[in-house]
């Protein structure tokens, strides 16, 4: 039986369709990962933007996994607050609503065009041009709204009619003036002329060309931050994996300056002595204790937090600390956002974890490319000290947190989330059913899961009426969720093992799909 080329796990039909047609093509994971993230841009409209940011935690076969880091970067200057076109929405979920802030001061410099050359100059080996073809395809033809495209359309949708051009991404042709209901075909050809402009001019030409002048001076004429200096100075940092041992498996996620990575590594540190396998799933000893080290988890980001400032790796997992912090587990009882993500893996070998996010969108689009900006300038879960008290020209931490796990048997996993504060929960849960509770892939996605924030613990339909009291026992507040929801993050996740079999699965909570090429 001839092998499959490879394997993709994301959040759209059309997202995934993208990478498996560059994969039967001859592209290798990094090729198809870069084919996936410009369908993204067409099918998750929300999720994804060439506005934004991301990162690629990449392993060429046989080689060291390496950090491509294309996050959104501070400005080098900050306009008199009077200045700034900052101003809230309110996103409703339904269960929860949270607020986030839009305008043009909400505009970051984006990443994600400089990252996608870089990663194709490095590891790619079709030409950009073919590349892009599945995304400009489907932005012509059309791309069918489903269910949940239309779910965090409506979410967001205090962004999509703050503009003219912002609703033209989503608009009905049925009903002007409103947003696509779902089974409806939005097309956006400016997309796919704008994506087939860059493969031939080069990421030239946003960071020092037509398109990046367009930005700034509407920037400088309607209250945004960004200047020439800060789209020429952009750069992609190459980083080393932040390198975590868990049991048999071999970690290598985000490393600062984004923070997600370290909290996930620190987590399933206290987490490691416990043995979660050794007890049933789901239950109040499981939850429990994965609550409990999220809590502690949460102090420590607090009391390490310094304005900014990554905190040394070396410090947050050093013995020392992590065994102060055990040892509270060991008192306790004994049960005591606009993101998305393209997992690959190919017949070769090769892994790729990308992680992609306009935060939720400034409201603001490029004319003429379909291209909305993003608003991590606006986004308060990377702005915890105030709005417009960000660092000058600093990139922006983040809880975005691609991974890579090589297992002591040879097996191969790439996994990563979208879900602002709750991607660090959904990986490392993602990884106790795997290497804990040795599930497959697709159970070890679609299990139940909790996250911990504020003092209060939300726990996903599933487990158990005793589970839940003895939950609420011992947390001080636990909200039970009638569903699962995209609120749990959407950890789309691919294995390859030894033997070459490839599997994934597409998580639920967010859309998501698994196809073998």
């Amino acid at each position: 039986m001839k092998t499959a080329a490879g394997v993709v796990a994301a959040g759209h039909p059309v997202t995934a369709n993208a990478a498996t047609e560059i994969l039967r093509a001859g592209g290798n994971a990094f090729d198809a990962a870069l084919a996936a993230l410009f369908a993204s841009c067409v099918a998750e409209p929300v999720l994804a933007s060439l506005g934004g940011g991301g990162f690629l935690n990449a392993r060429p076969a046989a080689t060291k996994p390496l950090l491509y880091d294309f996050f959104a970067q501070t400005p080098h200057l900050k306009p008199d607050e009077s200045d700034i076109d900052l101003y809230p929405i309110l996103a409703d979920f339904g269960t929860a609503q949270q607020e986030f802030h839009i305008g043009m001061g909400s505009i970051a410099t984006p990443g994600v065009i400089k990252g996608a050359f870089a990663i194709h100059r490095d590891l790619c080996r079709m030409p950009m041009r073919e590349i892009i073809q599945p995304a400009c395809e489907a932005a012509r033809q059309g791309v069918r709204v489903n269910g949940f495209q239309h779910y965090i359309s409506e979410v967001v949708s205090p962004i999509i009619l703050s503009s003219p051009e912002a609703l033209q991404l989503h608009a009905s042709r049925e009903r002007p003036g409103t947003i696509a209901a779902p089974n409806e075909v939005l097309c956006n050809p400016a997309m796919a002329d704008g994506f087939e402009i860059l493969a031939l001019e080069g990421e030239a030409l946003f960071y020092h060309g037509e398109l990046g002048q367009q930005l700034v001076e509407e920037c400088h004429a309607r209250g945004g931050c960004l200047t020439r200096k800060d789209l020429e100075a952009y750069q992609v940092e190459r980083r080393t994996p932040l390198v975590l041992n868990y049991h048999d498996a071999q970690l290598f996620t985000n490393p600062p300056p984004s923070i997600g990575g370290l909290l996930i590594a620190f987590t399933l540190a206290l987490l490691e002595p416990e043995k979660l396998g050794n007890h049933p799933i789901n239950s109040a000893h499981h939850l429990g204790r994965i609550g409990q080290a999220m809590e502690l988890t949460q102090q420590l980001r607090n009391q390490v937090d310094n304005g900014g400032n990554a905190t040394p790796p070396d410090h947050i997992l050093s013995g020392e600390l992590i065994e102060r912090y055990r040892t509270i587990m060991g008192n306790h009882r004994s049960f005591s956002r606009g993101t998305t993500q393209i997992s690959v893996a190919d017949r070769s070998g090769n892994l790729a974890s990308m992680t992609l996010s306009n935060g939720e969108g400034s409201g603001y689009v490029l004319p003429e490319c379909g291209i909305m900006l993003n608003n991590m300038l606006g986004e308060e879960d990377i702005n915890p000290y105030g709005f417009n008290q960000w660092p000058l020209n600093r990139r922006i931490a983040s809880m975005m947190s691609p991974t890579l796990v090589i297992r002591a048997d040879g097996d191969a996993i790439a996994v990563g989330s979208g879900g602002s504060n709750r991607i660090r929960s959904a990986i490392l849960q993602v990884l106790v059913n795997i290497i804990d509770f040795d599930m497959e892939i697709e159970q070890a996605v679609e299990q139940p899961r909790i996250h911990f924030e504020s003092g209060l613990l939300n726990v996903e339909t599933g487990p158990a009426e005793d589970t839940i009291q003895t939950l609420q026992q011992t947390f001080d507040q636990v909200r039970c969720w009638p569903d699962k929801n995209l609120f749990f993050g959407g950890a789309h996740t691919v294995m390859r093992k030894q033997n070459g079999t490839l599997s994934g699965s597409g998580d639920s909570r967010r859309g998501g799909v698994c196809y073998q090429a």
